[in-house]
């Protein structure tokens, strides 16, 4: 699929890339896609996709063809749709969530893996479970292991051996692949064959005959860890992908379209430009369009993020998935499917997951290194016992166990566990986590960028101040502007009859009440004739306000509060001041980030007194405010371009390119499932503390998986000398390896002793968060 780029005569094509192991993959193919004449292309790891500049009418697949010679697959990417497709298509791009066959396969090796190998580690550790032909048994088992479940790491190893690299996978192919060829060297030519053959309990350094050794528990158990590592791993990638599914599903689904003067049903996918529908109080608007005919209040906050409802009448631009919050409204269709806001807000969610920064593994990299250098101390290690004068067999023994002993056993659960230990500890928290590469994000994060609304503040309206006039009792104008908006269907009113409610308690029942559609209410409270609403529904009645009144109004709106008016009895009576209010714990919150190294930043669409009152209340110097939804990920951009790494809190459909696009996007759990699945990482309780815990805790993830394999590390190269003078005992390097994993396995344990710098009380309300 091709769009227009961002060069005259250039287009851009996006490709899905499979295969990939490693970031080391994507940047191969990257480099081999950017030699072709005129071709730019950026490869992310992450969501294993290409995006590709090319000059236009190019061949997409001639970049396929590359691609496959590269070694790994390609198709071409289909663009996200709104629910119900473009106009006549009938279907979601998207579709239905499909079963990933890659994660089908690592899913069925992983059960095979688990359950061949425990057996085979059992008989090796354990003396007394080495019956008479134990040794057999455990090639019966290990092999399959071996061979078939270790295939995506040979397949990985091999083209990479082809572009003359190496990556975990080299080392995990070649470990593995030497320790079943040196077993079934020794147990077919050597001596561990002999029935009653056992491997005795004795932790001595001391040279020993290496074809009465196996070491088929190194190779089975190497795989099954690290096929858990790698599923695991693919499971939480998939989730890629659900920020789309869910932004496209945000949709209607049906409208009810005007056609000969009646109502008529459709769906979504057959509506055209220039159709006119209807949409009912609580229904969503289909598709962007402009008002014919009514009066209402559209609540856009999922899309802008912004409280405050919007009032639209005759002429009215709407769009498409917002909520209609008061009358009866006629709307003409002026865009559908792929061309809607919804549509373009999809497309700048995919574009920041393809152009956000890829993270090459801490393994990967030191595998580049360590690989070779083991390769080369094999080499030398049996010239220098040929050199000698010994025997080949007593070289190759020697040359042997140095690859065997690299074998990272260790390693394979350097990743996973700390990052299954740290995790359930963030979940535990109210912190979901997604996956290792979010990790690596948070250690040089400088700059947090906070949506308001949702985030620092509830994202809800409530009644901030009542101000009654001079004579007027501030109860009497809470009871009487309350009962009459508690029968009103509009946000605002909602707002001040709760407020109202819960300061004098029950509301009477109003008579005779009417909406004045975009204007305010009226009816009757109490005997008294009420109306309430905008101060120019009073200048229309010719209701004075009091100059004091007049002035509270000003210094409220002033700071973006909204102000509603109540009269009764020829008499303005009091104002009523709404706003989104501050959640109580931003203020802690705030001062916590700082105490983090991080500069806070305040970004909304709101206008800039509402959000520089707010940045003042809880101490942020920086704000920028009035920012279109679509403009908020280039705000992003342009930090990052400051050389600023970013972390971005948010909660709204709006949020969520910014979320995608920032270097950790960490999404309120009170928000909508678009941002939570564009984030990095999920604050389940939507308290902003939780963004300050999550860094901590994924910085201390982080340093805990940085230990492990160091360690790891430090056992292969503490024992290939001694590999290297013929003094591997199997005994001794497997208890060493079984050491090496226990002490990982500790290390990262310790993680769950992680603790809130909130106190206990918050941590103890997320305890049931699954």
């Amino acid at each position: 699929m091709s769009t227009s780029g961002p060069l005259t005569g250039m287009d851009v094509i996006e490709l899905e890339v499979g295969g990939m192991t490693c970031a080391s993959c994507a940047n191969r193919i990257e480099r081999k896609l950017n030699k072709l004449e005129g071709v730019e292309a950026s490869v992310n790891y992450a969501t294993e996709k290409a995006k590709v500049t090319v000059p236009e009418g190019y061949d997409p697949s001639l970049l396929i063809g590359e691609v496959e010679k590269t070694g790994y697959t390609a198709a071409l990417h289909a663009p996200p749709v709104p629910s119900g497709g473009a106009a006549g298509d009938g279907a979601s791009a998207e579709g239905p969530e499909a079963e990933d066959p890659e994660l089908t396969s690592l899913r069925q090796r992983l059960i095979g893996a688990v359950v061949l190998t425990v057996p085979v580690i059992a008989m090796a550790m354990i003396p007394a479970l080495q019956f008479e032909y134990w040794q057999w048994a455990s090639l019966a088992l290990a092999a399959p292991v071996i061979v078939w479940g270790a295939w995506p790491f040979h397949r990985a190893a091999w083209t990479n051996l082809r572009h003359g690299a190496a990556t975990m996978d080299t080392l995990i192919s070649m470990g593995t692949a030497v320790a079943l060829l040196w077993s079934l060297y020794a147990l077919f030519l050597g001596t561990a064959g002999t029935p009653g053959m056992t491997h005795p309990f004795a932790l001595t350094i001391a040279p020993s005959d290496g074809a009465a050794n196996i070491y088929l528990e190194v190779g089975a158990g190497v795989t099954m860890f690290i096929l858990a590592g790698r599923y695991f791993e693919k499971r939480s990638k998939r989730q890629a992908g659900a920020a789309l599914r869910s932004l496209l599903e945000m949709g209607a689904k049906e409208v009810a379209v005007l056609r000969d003067g009646a109502e008529q049903r459709i769906a979504i996918g057959d509506l055209r430009v220039g159709d006119e529908f209807v949409v009912r109080p609580g229904e969503k608007i289909a598709t962007d369009g402009v008002v014919v005919t009514g009066t209402s209040a559209v609540d856009a906050s999922m899309l802008t993020g912004e409280a405050v409802p919007v009032e639209v009448g005759e002429g009215s631009a709407v769009t498409g998935a917002t909520v209609n919050a008061g009358g009866r409204l006629v709307v003409r269709a002026t865009r559908v499917g792929a061309d809607t806001q919804l549509a373009q807000m999809a497309r700048l969610v995919e574009d920041a997951q393809t152009g956000k920064a890829e993270v090459q593994r801490l393994a990967d990299r030191i595998s580049g290194i360590f690989v070779p250098i083991v390769i080369a101390i094999a080499v030398i290690t049996l010239g220098a016992w040929l050199g000698a004068g010994f025997g080949a067999t007593a070289a190759m023994t020697a040359a042997v166990a140095v690859l065997v002993v690299a074998c990272p056993c260790a390693l394979g659960l350097a990743t996973p566990t700390a990052l299954l230990v740290g995790t359930g500890r963030g979940a535990q928290m109210g912190i979901l986590i997604k996956g290792p590469e979010v990790l690596e994000s948070t250690r040089a994060i400088d700059t947090i960028v906070l949506d308001k609304t949702g985030t620092v503040t509830t994202g809800t309206m409530t009644l901030a101040e009542a101000v009654p006039a001079p004579g007027t009792d501030r109860a009497e104008l809470l009871r009487r502007a309350g009962a009459l908006e508690h029968a009103s269907e509009h946000p605002i009113g909602r707002a001040i009859a709760a407020g109202a409610a819960d300061e004098v308690g029950a509301l009477p029942v109003p008579e005779g009440f009417e909406n004045l559609e975009g204007r305010g209410v009226q009816g009757v409270v109490d005997g008294a004739a009420v109306v309430v609403g905008r101060a120019s529904l009073m200048a229309e009645r010719s209701l004075p306000i009091d100059p004091d009144l007049a002035a509270a109004q000003a210094a409220a709106e002033s700071e973006g509060r909204t102000v509603v008016v109540a009269a009764w009895d020829g008499q303005v009576r009091g104002i009523l001041v709404v706003s989104d209010a501050l959640r109580p714990t931003s203020v802690e919150a705030i001062a916590q980030l700082r105490s983090l190294g991080l500069a806070p930043v305040l970004l909304t669409g709101d206008n800039r007194a509402a959000a520089s009152r707010i940045a003042a209340e809880v101490g942020i110097d920086e704000v920028i405010a009035e920012v279109l939804p679509a403009d908020k990920v280039d705000v992003i951009a342009r930090l990052q371009g400051e050389g600023k790494v970013v972390a971005m809190v948010g909660d709204g459909v709006n949020d969520a390119p910014a979320l995608a696009r920032a270097d950790l996007g960490l999404a309120m759990g009170t928000g909508t499932d678009v941002a939570i699945e564009a984030g990095d990482i999920t604050l389940v309780r939507g308290d902003l503390r939780g963004a300050v815990d999550a860094i901590r805790l994924s910085r201390r993830t982080l340093a805990t998986i940085k230990g492990n394999l160091f360690w790891a590390f430090a056992y292969n190269v503490a024992a290939i000398p001694i590999a290297a003078l013929g003094m591997l005992n199997p005994m001794l390097a497997g208890a060493a390896m079984a050491f090496s994993s226990v002490f990982v396995v500790g290390n990262s344990l310790r993680l769950r002793g992680f603790r809130s710098v909130t106190g206990s009380a918050q941590e103890s309300s997320a305890r049931p968060v699954r």
